[in-house]
């Protein structure tokens, strides 16, 4: 070997092991640390996403890597991000050789949790469950960040402390309980743990982008709880929320408006959930508690002494039975109501939520629900984007609507025309709502395949919610001949998902 290679290689040795001791505050060998890394695991996920331009299909395999943590009942914890979508899914502890199989069990893709099991039970025998602490960190605590990011194949240490601790929002319309640390956190890093005191405070999971550094995220413990505790029954069902719209109560114009007594603080309801008579809240109202917890007029309740968060938090801890106890100050009397609580709230324009897209095809359309998904595949051409909001499209307005006697779901058409003679001349639909098939509203994609299996006319003519634009018209019998065609041209083994293809084959209502 030359000098010059030899030198440059000991100082390359010398750089690594310096590196690895700051990586590794605790030490390599430290009794604790290996003890902990034997609980954290790399996981290895082989991700089939929807194709949400073809919905028939799914996209190319897409290998990502992140961390997981031996929990009790021989499980292991993991961030729902890694695993949905996954066909593929296997685990390997630090240093060792071998991959184990792994299923999905559980997944919430609103607060980013799931929960995975072996084929390999043994693997538990080695493996404990780490312990996770009670209660929440303070600010400036110290925090190490274990997982496998990008860099390395090893374990990897880093050290921070707690930043700030929010109610925010993770996935709306879902909500919980955020820790921001200043550690290193990189991709790959997701689903590790977050320790202090040699217990678990929470998971990580991701951190901030752009331009910002050392910002990082710890899902804490009273979320893991919350979500352990809902699949216990085998069933994800969610986190219980309110869905009414408020205002701060900061404003002293508005408090002299409804007449508020400088004692009272709280937030105003400014649009409730529904305005169905038996609604416990109306407009106006000051929510002055939730439960024993007053309510300051920025909407924040005290979690400790030199803690503050959104009132809302306190919905997972004290509901019951489907409620939770407010009181409330209405034309200048104090109330106390119970404000039913919902897991889910339908939307007019839902998540996916780890499922594949509902599609139909009829000649050279094709016709999928509307979803945020495909919202954000929209959204990478600002050109499209512009265009929607201009025509006034519903996937622009209604993005935060839900559900009404008129509409269940928003049909949408997927993708561009499949190459037809019988689409000459019209301009490419791809990204609009379906508003009428031969003058009747169309409510749902499954609204309009019924239409269609169900229309008689010579002619089927398909307008769209918007304010500029064309309807289309197609002779009905040559769009049934063109499909078989088109599905055989294009390679589509199905001219619709199985439950639209239940509607397409059943029973005409006419």
């Amino acid at each position: 070997m030359p000098r010059r290679l030899a030198v440059a290689s000991v100082i390359g040795l010398l750089l690594s092991t310096a590196l690895a001791a700051d990586e590794n505050p605790t030490g390599p060998g430290d009794p604790v640390s290996n003890v902990i890394g034997n609980s954290v695991v790399k996981i290895f996920a082989t991700l089939r996403s929807p194709d949400l331009a073809k919905p028939w299909s799914k996209q190319a395999p897409a290998e990502i890597s992140g961390s997981g943590v031996v929990i009790d009942g021989h499980r292991i914890l993991t961030n729902a991000h890694l695993v949905t979508y996954a066909s593929q899914v296997q685990i390997q502890a630090n240093q060792a050789g071998d991959k184990l199989s792994a299923t999905v069990v559980a997944v919430a893709p609103g607060i980013d949790l799931a929960v995975l099991k072996l084929d390999d039970d043994g693997f538990f025998d080695t493996h404990a469950p780490l312990p996770r602490a009670d209660g929440l960190l303070q600010i400036k605590d110290a925090v190490l960040a274990y997982g496998y990011p990008t860099g390395g194949s090893s374990l990897s240490i880093t050290k921070g402390i707690v930043s700030r601790v929010e109610f925010v929002s993770y996935n709306y319309p879902v909500s919980g309980l955020r820790i921001q640390v200043d550690a290193a956190i990189n991709p790959g890093n997701s689903g590790g743990a977050a320790i202090a005191d040699d217990k678990m405070i929470g998971l990580v999971f991701s951190r901030a982008g752009g331009d910002t550094q050392n910002i990082g995220y710890i899902i804490p413990n009273e979320e893991i709880s919350l979500f352990l505790q809902d699949i216990a029954d085998g069933h994800y069902d969610g986190k219980p929320a309110m869905y009414d719209e408020l205002q701060t109560l900061q404003n002293s114009s508005l408090r002299n408006f409804l007449h508020l007594d400088k004692s009272v603080t709280g937030m105003v309801v400014h649009r409730p959930r529904t305005t169905e008579h038996s609604y416990p809240l109306k407009e106006w109202d000051v929510i002055t508690r939730i439960g024993e917890w007053p309510i300051d007029d920025q909407g924040r309740v005290k979690v400790n002494p030199d803690l503050s968060v959104a009132f809302q938090y306190r919905v997972q801890q004290i509901v019951r039975n489907g409620s939770v106890p407010l009181t409330i100050v209405r034309g200048g009397s104090t109330l106390q109501v119970q404000l039913p609580v919902d897991s889910v709230r339908p939307r007019l324009i839902p998540p996916l939520n780890g499922e594949y897209p509902s599609y139909f095809i009829y000649g050279p359309l094709v016709f999928s629900r509307a979803s945020t998904q495909l919202l954000l595949a929209f959204s990478e051409s600002g050109k499209v984007l512009l265009g929607l909001s201009f025509v006034g499209s519903p996937l622009i307005s209604d993005l935060g609507a839900t559900p009404d006697p008129q509409r269940d779901d928003l049909a949408v058409v997927a993708s561009p025309f499949f190459p037809s003679s019988l689409a000459k001349g019209y301009d490419n639909p791809a990204g609009l709502v379906v508003e009428s098939v031969n003058g009747t509203h169309v409510r749902s994609l499954k609204h309009l395949v019924e239409l269609l299996r169900d229309l008689k006319d010579q002619f089927v003519v398909f307008a769209f919610a918007n304010r500029t634009g064309e309807s289309i018209v197609f002779p009905r019998s040559e769009m049934l001949a063109a499909t078989e065609s088109i599905l055989a041209d294009n390679g589509i083994r199905a001219q619709g998902s199985p439950d639209l293809m239940a509607v397409w084959q059943g029973k005409s209502a006419q």
